[in-house]
């Protein structure tokens, strides 16, 4: 493709005056990857988060070992060599295979999550916001609630309510997230409730559901997909928690909280056993930061072109 189409291409990308919805959208698509691809940092969380993706989607071929049967005769506890690269835990299991295998309970945490906790924010703050009134003291008061314990002491209040188990950490992990989320879309709400469209839409007959369904929610996704993601990296480290505490999956599931609340008792000797998915962990939570940093940047409407 030659320099002039390319530059013919960029002109209708970032023209002042798009000629349809697709092309205002493709531009503000356009501007935000720019926006984003300068920050380096950044890139590299995308990296990252692409890397733990691809990770996951090919564990069956990355594993050389199955990450649930050991061989207690003659593996237990060895230490990183050629043979098992993140060396061999207590039952003999090799700890390189349980990380990647792992890496699919930890998106499956964080994905389930994030569909369950963002939804409820957004409606919650949306409703919230435009009612006013007793609606918006009634439900910003309980999301006082939530938001006045410590998200770890509050999962571990529902996951010992509702048992053991990887889908009731899910869900203890989902209940205290979303006060956040409805905070952010309530303030959102707060600051376009009152604008010349809405009021427009107001006169033609719009609904209250729609004016916040089609209307207002749109406007608060893309802080939502911000806070969502720089929230990765905390809801990561309280599965974990929950893991390492005996709440959240278990054995012998290879998520990465169990795997080193296993290796605790070899920390001084055998330190790869608990080691290597406490810095799984940390190269994931730091890919969601970078990640989330980065969108942040690209995506906030106040922030002008670099």
């Amino acid at each position: 493709m030659s320099a002039e189409a390319i530059q013919s291409r960029r002109d209708w990308l970032l023209s002042d005056r798009p000629a349809s919805r697709m092309q205002a959208r493709l531009g503000r698509a356009y501007v935000a990857w720019r926006r984003f691809s300068a920050n380096r940092l950044a890139f590299v969380g995308l990296l990252i988060i692409i890397g733990l993706l691809v990770v996951a989607a090919f564990a069956d071929v990355l594993a050389p070992y199955s990450p649930t049967i050991g061989d207690l005769k003659g593996s237990r506890l060895l230490a990183p060599s050629a043979a098992h690269w993140f060396g061999t835990d207590d039952l003999g299991r090799d700890i390189y295979s349980r990380i990647i295998y792992g890496s699919r309970w930890t998106l499956y945490v964080v994905i389930l999550v994030a569909i369950i906790a963002a939804p409820i924010g957004l409606l919650v703050g949306t409703v919230a916001g435009y009612a006013g009134g007793w609606t918006d003291a009634i439900l910003m008061r309980i999301t006082d609630i939530f938001l006045a314990f410590p998200k770890l002491i509050l999962a571990l209040a529902f996951v010992a309510a509702l048992g053991p188990g990887i889908e009731n950490a899910v869900l203890a992990i989902a209940i205290t997230s979303w006060p956040p989320y409805a905070r952010i879309a309530r303030a959102e709400t707060l600051t376009v409730r009152n604008s010349d469209y809405i009021k427009a839409v107001q006169l033609m007959g719009a609904s209250p559901f729609r004016i916040v369904l089609r209307h207002i929610m749109p406007l608060c996704i893309s802080s939502l997909i911000i806070r969502v993601t720089l929230d990765m990296a905390g809801i990561i480290l309280t599965a974990a928690g929950l893991g390492f505490l005996g709440l959240g999956a278990q054995p012998p599931l290879p998520e990465w909280g169990t795997m080193i609340a296993s290796g605790r008792r070899f920390v001084l000797d055998q330190w790869w056993v608990a080691g290597a998915p406490g810095f799984a962990i940390l190269i994931v939570s730091l890919g969601f930061n970078l990640l989330g940093d980065g969108l942040r940047d690209a995506l906030d409407p106040r922030s002008g072109e670099q």
